[in-house]
């Protein structure tokens, strides 16, 4: 299968940044991982990287270090449009949302560079925003820029394998907050607005039938599916790619993370105090014993709400690392991760999975006991471990 890790974790905005962190600490993680062996890459490029690296030149440049290092990239995560560590993010990394033509643009030019990168017949892929953060759409009206965004960048996809013989997806990656934020939420939007109205605009772009237009939209417009923000849901992943299949909605990649998981105690408000920090929003979900799922735009307020609250669990969107198994009443929704669902992505060889965990800069220090290299390589050694388990439960005895 094709595993690698979100760059992401790497703080970096410009692309002399990125390329200096992948002669390093790339190549540190490599030889911890891969030594002597093939590494693939998900590269994460912000839009001011992506307008450097859309250069012959360049593209050049980084080809030739790629193949004398045995890399290779097959995903790129193009969610963060600008500045992703070292300052306030929160809710300002959905934007622009897919009502922008920025987005969009930034979109197809990060299309542009992967299939620069990855051979002829191969596969990339691209994770992107849901669409927009919730409270930013206000009425159905802001439905038609997103997918009129959306199908264009589809088009751009649909002329690179046309021409180059790349095929690049293009995946929407549902988040706790935003359009797309459960699995329901997402089948939804997909039947009754990328299948219908969307291909409707797509035919009118590419001068085909809406058959057509369907189909393309279909293959090149998928799902990421972040286990972590599947986790906040309270959702089954394994559910979650059942259902997705059962609509034809395509999850051509899955990025396995986990998320913080505990109760509502004191001794838990008091363990989850140190994860409150002022980079990126942390979005909250309880569940009470009801089944009622209480939630909580940001870490601040649900401390701040949770002591008057009945929850028995609470998740946060926290990446935590996956190799992560408690610290006093924190645990992880790594476990979460079960045989049946590591059993299902071990059967389709083609779904790109990327370990994210791009919070690693700001976790408490009692949870970075190695370097970010070692702690990296714990979560793929955490990842093989269990996938190489689930596989041979599934043969049984020999």
């Amino acid at each position: 299968m094709p595993l690698t890790y979100c760059l992401n974790v790497h703080p970096g905005e410009f692309w002399s940044d990125n390329l200096a962190t992948l002669r390093t600490s790339v190549l540190a993680v490599r030889d911890l991982v891969s030594p002597g062996k093939p590494f693939g890459l998900g590269l994460r490029l912000s839009a001011a990287a992506a307008a450097t690296l859309d250069n012959p030149a360049r593209l050049q440049e980084l080809t030739a270090f790629l193949e004398a290092e045995n890399l290779h990239v097959f995903t790129v995560n193009a969610f963060p449009f600008g500045r992703f560590h070292g300052a306030p993010v929160k809710e300002n990394v959905y934007a622009p949302d897919w009502r922008s033509a920025q987005r969009r643009d930034y979109t197809n030019q990060v299309a542009s560079i992967l299939a620069a990168l990855i051979p002829p017949g191969a596969i990339g892929t691209i994770s992107t925003v849901p669409c927009s953060w919730k409270p930013w759409i206000r009425s159905p009206a802001d439905l038609d820029p997103i997918l009129d965004n959306l199908t264009s960048s589809v088009a751009h996809c649909a002329v690179i394998a046309e021409r180059q013989g790349r095929d690049i997806l293009l995946t929407l990656e549902p988040e706790p907050g935003c359009l797309l934020e459960s699995t329901s939420e997402t089948i939804d939007f997909f039947n009754r607005h990328l299948f219908t109205r969307a291909a409707a605009l797509l035919a009118a772009k590419l001068h085909t039938t809406e058959a057509s237009a369907h189909d393309l939209i279909r293959h090149h417009l998928g799902i990421c599916l972040d286990t972590c923000h599947a986790a906040l849901q309270f959702e089954d992943p394994a559910e979650s790619l059942r259902r997705y299949e059962a609509e034809g909605i395509r999850v051509p990649k899955i990025q396995i993370s986990s998320a913080l998981r505990t109760d509502a105690s004191p001794a838990a408000l008091d363990a989850l105090r140190p994860f409150d920090e002022p980079v990126y929003l942390h979005q909250v979900k309880a569940r009470t014993a009801t089944g009622e799922i209480q939630s909580w735009t940001d870490l601040p307020q649900a401390l701040e709400g949770l002591p008057n609250s009945t929850a028995e669990e609470v998740r946060v969107h926290f990446h935590v690392p996956l190799h992560f198994t408690n610290s006093g009443p924190l645990n992880s929704t790594a476990s979460l991760l079960t045989s049946n669902f590591l059993s299902q992505i071990s059967h389709n060889p083609q779904t790109h999975l990327e370990i994210e965990t791009y919070t690693w800069h700001v976790l408490p220090d009692s949870l970075k006991s190695a370097s970010i290299e070692k702690s990296i390589a714990a979560e793929f050694a955490w990842f093989h471990k269990n996938i190489v388990t689930t596989n041979l439960r599934a043969k049984g005895p020999s």
